[in-house]
């Protein structure tokens, strides 16, 4: 098609498929957007009608299932190596948690929420503690077990079982290598699809919201938002460590400052009190509303549907595309610190910054503003900045707030197209070119673009959490096959069935079992399961510790397979390592001389520069192999 070659590291079927469904999925959300909205809108209520008892029981399962993992003997087990080091610091782990978990969305309906149920409330009894405890509860413990269970399963299988950092690698115990055939395909179309439509509706949503904020100023929205755009996509060109995290530590301390700043100058005992009643509140309360489903109050039904049905179905779609981020940047902690880190930790925090906004939202419009904060629930942007009005140094908190608002925007840019190139991905240990980074961010500009100028954005959401009901069945998969692998582990490293001894009679009978390929099926055993796994395990840390262009490629339905692992050298050639099988056909004397087809198993350096067989050796031998041809080439 094109003169020249494009390099890329798409999965061709995944992204072409995606990008169909989704264009058609927008253009009907564009040039039909009634009936559109009114067909989506009917699918959507049916689904939370008819599985809102599911959606609950699931997240509710979901926590018990996470505290019985990090709580047995399954907590100690580390996500890679036994001896490995987390990649992020504590600070800069919950900082990253912190920012694409907790999104743009939480500035805006930190206020917005607690002031609509008060407005609206559940039950006419204590009307602003239900309040508070209901926007807790819908942003805490359920809402992160739902993103740890995906990021668990990905981060488990990614960097222990050294499969790629993705969704069809969760359901390697059960399907082993079908996930990578139609299979594994059909999940990525699922998630990157699910994930194209979150981002373009939060992202549209907020600059909804930041119009609001900014009515009465003569601002161009629209300028502000193409600025951000273009450094999102040039920030995310650069690797996780050097870009995201740097930002994310910035927005974490500054909206920590605002938070400590409406502390202390809103009316902060009051603000302590309602801290401290919050939490015991929460605590007491949260196991039986996270099951509860009122059928025995209709009355509340609806209520319950719009909120908490809403939020679950939300944070279930939200789970594939955060549990690879997660998973990605939690690398070298033990299970039981990753599910206490990311259950507790930003639990505690949404406590704090509820009962510091949503309270003083509520005091301010109950004392000071005589109610006209509930004149402005419906536009979020607008209350945000009014809010600030009626505390003390309101031109300080403007820009401060600007400043997060506009950082979030940029961090869920940056997120996405990390995420985007991720799931498109046939290998993701490749270091996807710049030329995708722009594509995927380029994409996410102009459909929100055209969403935020033309409307349609109630459809787009009500296809996202359409999609949700598909994955509550996918991260239950998950869960099963978690618990497979995590089996598996404990039985194999506790009862070292991978250090069976030598016997000292039949040492040559044994040592003739280990070097001798006996037959052609023995062969590719070994090469997917010796060979891809000790590469796989050398590539991730080739690219994660010194972030250098790794490829790996598997020709296995080939005559005679092949695996070739190459790495990109700066100012020098690439170095290959390529494994092949040879065919050798031999006499077998204890057989009348029938002639018997073996495959020893070849290695090739750059093209022919240097080859030799090798024997059925180990991972870690295989791994020191290819490192000595490495050091060769270097040295060369």
């Amino acid at each position: 098609m094109f003169p020249f070659k494009i390099d890329s590291t798409f999965n061709k079927k995944v992204v072409y498929s995606s990008l169909i469904l989704c264009s058609i999925i927008i253009g009907f959300v564009i040039f039909k957007p009634e009936w559109t909205l009114t067909h989506l809108y009917s699918i959507k209520q049916t689904i939370f009608k008819e599985f809102s008892w599911f959606y609950v029981l699931t997240s509710a399962f979901f926590i018990f299932f996470l505290g019985f993992l990090s709580l047995s003997r399954y907590g100690d087990i580390k996500l890679g190596a036994d001896e490995e080091e987390p990649e992020f610091s504590q600070g800069a782990w919950f900082s990253l948690l912190f920012t694409a978990g907790m999104g743009i969305g939480i500035i805006f309906l930190g206020i917005a929420e607690p002031l609509s149920h008060v407005a609206s409330p559940l039950s006419e009894q204590y009307v602003e503690r239900e309040a508070l405890f209901q926007s807790i509860f819908h942003w805490s413990i359920n809402a992160w077990a739902i993103y740890g269970v995906i990021a668990l399963a990905i981060a488990y299988f990614g960097f222990r079982y050294k499969l790629p950092l993705s969704l069809r690698s969760c359901f390697y115990p059960i399907f082993k290598q079908k996930i990578d055939g139609v299979l594994g395909d059909i999940i990525d179309i699922l998630g990157l699809c699910t994930t194209l439509f979150g981002l373009v509706t939060t992202l549209a949503y907020s600059a909804v919201r930041l119009t609001n904020a900014f009515a009465d100023y003569r601002i161009s929205i629209q300028v502000i938002l193409g600025g951000i755009f273009i450094v999102a996509i040039l920030l995310s060109m650069k690797t996780l460590a050097n870009g995201l995290r740097i930002i994310s530590q910035i927005n974490l301390t500054l909206s920590i400052i605002l938070l400590i700043f409406v502390l202390i100058a809103g009316p902060t005992a009051y603000l302590m009190s309602a801290f401290t009643e919050n939490i015991g509140y929460y605590l007491s309360g949260f196991i039986n509303t996270g099951f509860r489903t009122y059928i025995y109050e209709p009355e509340k039904t609806k209520w319950f549907t719009d909120w908490t049905i809403l939020y679950w179905a939300w944070w279930f779609s939200w789970a594939p595309s955060f549990g690879i981020f997660i998973a990605r940047i939690s690398r070298g902690r033990s299970i039981r610190e990753f599910i206490f880190g990311i259950l507790i930790v930003p639990s505690i925090f949404f406590i704090i910054w509820f009962s510091v906004f949503g309270n003083s939202a509520i005091w301010i419009n109950d004392y000071l503003a005589d109610g006209k904060l509930n004149e402005l629930i419906s536009q979020s942007g607008r209350l945000l900045f009014a809010f600030l009005d009626y505390l003390p140094f309101s031109s300080i908190s403007y820009y401060i707030t600007v400043a997060i608002i506009l950082l979030f925007f940029i961090t869920t840019i940056d997120f996405g197209i990390y995420i985007l190139n991720n799931i498109s991905s046939r290998d993701k240990s490749i270091v996807s070119p710049n030329w995708q980074a722009v594509m995927w961010g380029g994409l996410l500009a102009g459909i929100t673009f055209i969403l935020f100028r033309s409307g349609g954005l109630d459809a787009l959401h009500s296809t996202m959490l359409i999609f949700s009901l598909p994955f509550v069945f996918l991260m239950l998969g998950m869960a099963y096959s978690l618990v497979k692998g995590l089996q598996f582990d404990y039985y194999y490293y506790n009862m070292e069935l991978n250090n069976q001894g030598w016997d000292k009679k039949e040492w040559r009978d044994q040592l003739t079992e280990l070097l001798t390929t006996h037959d052609k099926k023995e062969m590719l055993f070994y090469l997917k399961h010796t060979v891809l796994t000790a590469m796989r395990e050398l590539r991730q840390e080739l690219i994660g510790i010194y972030d250098l262009n790794v490829h790996l490629e598997t020709e296995f339905e080939q005559s005679l397979p092949k695996v070739l692992f190459s790495i990109e050298t700066p100012n020098k050639h690439p170095f290959s390592y390529t494994l092949e099988a040879q065919l050798e056909i031999i006499e077998n004397a204890e057989l009348d001389n029938e002639l018997e087809k073996t495959y020893p198993l070849q290695v090739t350096i750059n093209d022919n520069e240097l080859s030799y067989e090798i024997q059925h050796i180990g991972k870690k031998e295989l791994i020191v192999d290819i490192l000595q041809q490495y050091e060769q080439h270097l040295q060369n």
